[in-house]
């Protein structure tokens, strides 16, 4: 496993010298940094991430994923996130991947899976788990990225591939989540058609009630399955997504914290400023000038 992680590791560190990389290999990102980073805020899509160098925390709500390369972690829905590298330096940077994770990929490998699944009861899962990386992971992900210096090679052996991947993440103690994502009718597949639509209209207002229709569920298990899954209340994840969007707006843009409120959905200035401060401890003016001399948003993945 040693060796894989070290070869792994040599070909990101010659393919990824930027930041964040979108490589040839459909779905694959590569990412970078030279130090530890201040807190980002991004919003994670169903993902399986590796760190090959380095280590890295992330922050969903009041709960704290730290993971180096020893784990892998796994997102099943959209989840509005707070990660920051905590080890990277010039000569050992922070290096790690992320494989965007396609549910038809999965319903199709699900279809020839002949062995039974133990029965896991119909509560939602936690929608983001790190787990120990074994060899069986590692060895797919390393000829993955290994196409990479064979980019004719991509189109015929990648599929099988992310095949050999998918299955062995299936297996492992998070293939209940990943089942759940691309089985429809699933109380996973139910919430993802809700929180499609409250990534759409985060600027609107709206009523539990709304949501709950889109999702097929009663208002009441719409709820407790969507607390469950994502570790807040569908407001609560509304609010994080404007917020989010207000802070980058700051930080990137020539307006002030009324303008960037108003933009994302809030019509009081004073309750967008309350929220905010909220969320990241400042005012949003103070906190966009701290950012900008900090050197800007870290590495997302």
């Amino acid at each position: 496993m040693h060796e894989m992680l070290l070869r792994l590791r040599d070909t990101i560190d010659r393919h990824c010298v930027e930041p964040t990389t979108r490589s040839v290999v459909p779905g694959l990102m590569l990412f970078r940094a030279d130090a530890p980073t201040t807190p980002a805020d991004v919003v994670y899509e169903p993902r399986f991430c590796v760190i090959v160098q380095g280590s890295k925390q992330v922050m969903l709500c009041d709960q704290v994923f730290d993971y180096d390369a020893s784990k892998y972690l796994v997102t099943a829905v959209d989840l509005p996130v707070t990660g920051r590298i905590t080890q990277a330096s010039p000569g050992k940077p922070y290096l790690a991947l992320c494989l965007s994770l396609n549910p038809a990929q999965i319903a199709d490998l699900l279809l020839e899976m002949k062995n039974a699944f133990p029965a896991t009861g119909t509560a939602c899962p936690s929608c983001m788990t790190v787990s120990a990386l074994t060899i069986d992971i590692l060895d797919p992900v390393t000829r993955l990225v290994g196409l990479l210096e064979n980019p004719q090679d991509i189109p015929i052996l990648q599929p099988a591939i992310i095949r050999e991947l998918l299955y062995r993440l299936l297996q492992g103690p998070q293939g209940y989540v990943l089942r759940q994502i691309a089985t429809a009718g699933s109380n996973l597949s139910q919430l993802n058609r809700a929180i499609g639509w409250i990534r759409t209209h985060y600027m609107e207002a709206f009523d539990i009630a709304t949501v709950a229709r889109i999702a097929g569920m009663s208002p009441s298990s719409f709820h407790r399955h969507f607390r469950a899954a994502t570790m807040m209340s569908p407001l609560q994840y509304r609010t994080r997504l404007r917020l989010q969007e207000a802070r980058r707006q700051l930080l990137s843009a020539t307006v002030d914290a009324a303008e960037a409120g108003f933009a994302v959905g809030y019509d009081s200035p004073s309750q967008f400023s309350r929220e905010y401060r909220r969320m990241f401890g400042v005012p949003p003016a103070r906190d966009a000038h701290a950012i900008r001399l900090a050197g800007g948003q870290a590495v997302s993945a």
